[in-house]
């Protein structure tokens, strides 16, 4: 039974045959759900003993005190204390057939065995065994050390690493005191932590003490550490030859620019050539892409002179330079969220302007800069840190042309474009529409360089 305005509705359990052939879920495990047909409001869901229901219905019509007392289900009017029986599929709208305009409507269904039981399913996970043994809370920004896996927040591992490399020949695990061979943030793990924090939030640090972890975090990509010539745990170490040859960079053995490195010191290994160079925090020259956070040598051992040799890779420095001295000649693959309908409707509305790909770009580069743009969608980490003297990859650097691009599209006046594409409706789904990648028809007929009107990405 359920009440519904006032009205008493007999629910017939009539259940999908995949529940009535299992005979573990007995009447009090059947559940229905009553669908609105706005998408706005949640579904309400419920089981078959359950008496009464409370939902806030918006009535939008001046008739409201008419048809606070009856309902109508299936077209037919059910008024007072009258019972009807519903079943899969019913339509409930409150108020008469007549009165029942503007008003919002409900269509019952019946949950099956597998829809109910995996909305039951949960994974529960034990606080205790996400616990930084330094700090001994929950993680935060959790790396993983390795050979041995334990994990760390990264703030409390990265104060560790220094205080090591100051003493000690070797960096130990603080937990198993294994030798520590390499270090890496781990995104897996990382959205458990707030899986963890969202469901227990007294488990949360203060504002004040995460800054603390983060000013102490310097762990932003993986980071190759050398294992001291002087370390007790032989089996974990690698045969010499093998040793100097995987750990080489320019600077071990050899001074550039006043610097060299000692057994202690922790290398990066750079993501386009796979080089190693030293990890310093201090020089001015940038390590690491802001916008992906991966490591570049490119930019480093070009400052220090230092050019590539059979024995020590370093990769080019059009990998891994300034915003501002690149230029664009392309059109990147990820514009418009790979569209090629779209990219080319704005390489055409481009040429026809007389102008380039590279004017384009410099001008909303300077606008971007100035603060004149949303930077929300950004696709980049660290998306307000972004200046066009930020060194970026060439990934990033082409991520950060399509969104720039997509503001040049929808802010540019509909008499540039074509009169075909000017004259197609727009996607409710906009950029986000999934529809487009495997429809050829459906990518073509609408415009989908615009906000999205519907889904998770409103």
């Amino acid at each position: 039974m359920c009440r519904w305005a006032g009205l008493t509705i007999l629910m017939k359990g009539e259940t999908s045959s995949s529940i009535m052939s299992n005979p573990s879920l007995n009447n009090d495990d059947i559940r229905a759900k009553f669908v609105p047909s706005n998408s706005k409001y949640l579904d309400i869901e419920l089981t078959s003993n359950e008496t009464l229901i409370c939902y806030e219905i918006s009535i939008l019509s001046v008739r409201k005190s008419e048809c606070e007392n009856e309902i109508t289900v299936d077209e037919v009017v059910v008024r007072g204390e009258d019972t009807v029986v519903i079943r899969c599929g019913s339509e409930i709208i409150p108020g008469s057939e007549g009165d029942g305009k503007g008003l919002l409507s409900c269509r019952f269904k019946v949950m099956s065995a597998q829809e109910s039981l995996h909305k039951q399913l949960k994974i529960f996970l034990d606080p205790e065994h996400a616990k930084c043994c330094i700090c001994l809370n929950v993680w935060h920004d959790v790396v993983t050390v390795a050979p041995c896996l334990h994990n760390f927040c990264n703030g409390c591992f990265s104060e560790w690493l220094r205080r090591s490399q100051e003493k000690h020949s070797s960096v130990l695990c603080p937990q198993c005191r294994a030798v520590v061979q390499f270090v890496g943030r781990n995104h897996f793990l990382h959205s458990i932590e707030e899986d963890i924090l969202k469901g227990d939030v007294s488990l949360k640090r203060s504002s004040e003490e995460i800054a603390v972890l983060d000013s102490y975090a310097s762990i932003k990509s993986p980071l190759v550490i050398n294992i001291g010539k002087g370390s007790h745990r032989k089996r974990l170490r690698s045969p010499p030859e093998e040793s100097s040859l995987e750990l080489a960079c320019p600077q071990c053995g050899t001074e550039f620019a006043g610097y060299r490195c000692n057994p202690s010191t922790v290398h990066l290994q750079c993501h386009s050539c796979g080089g190693m160079m030293p990890s310093r925090m201090s020089v001015a020259v940038p390590q690491h892409c802001l916008g992906c956070d991966r490591a570049f040598c490119g930019a480093y051992w070009h400052a220090h002179g230092v050019t590539r040799s059979d024995s020590h890779p370093v990769c080019s420095t059009e990998t891994f330079k300034p915003i501002i001295e690149r230029t664009t000649t392309r059109m990147p693959f990820w514009v418009h969220e790979k569209n090629r309908h779209e990219q080319d409707i704005t390489e055409n509305c481009i040429r026809q302007m007389g102008r380039t790909l590279q004017d384009v770009i410099s001008e909303w580069l300077m606008k971007m800069n100035n603060r004149e743009i949303d930077r929300t969608r950004m696709p980049l980490n660290h998306a307000e840190m972004i200046t066009p003297q930020t060194h970026t990859c060439t990934d990033c650097y082409d991520k950060l042309v399509s969104f720039l691009l997509y503001w040049f599209r929808i802010t540019m006046p509909k008499h540039f474009l074509s009169p075909e594409a000017s004259q197609r409706e727009d996607c409710w789904y906009g950029y986000a529409c999934r529809t487009q990648h495997r429809d050829e028809e459906h990518a073509l007929k609408r415009n989908h360089v615009c906000r999205p009107t519907r889904g998770s990405h409103m």
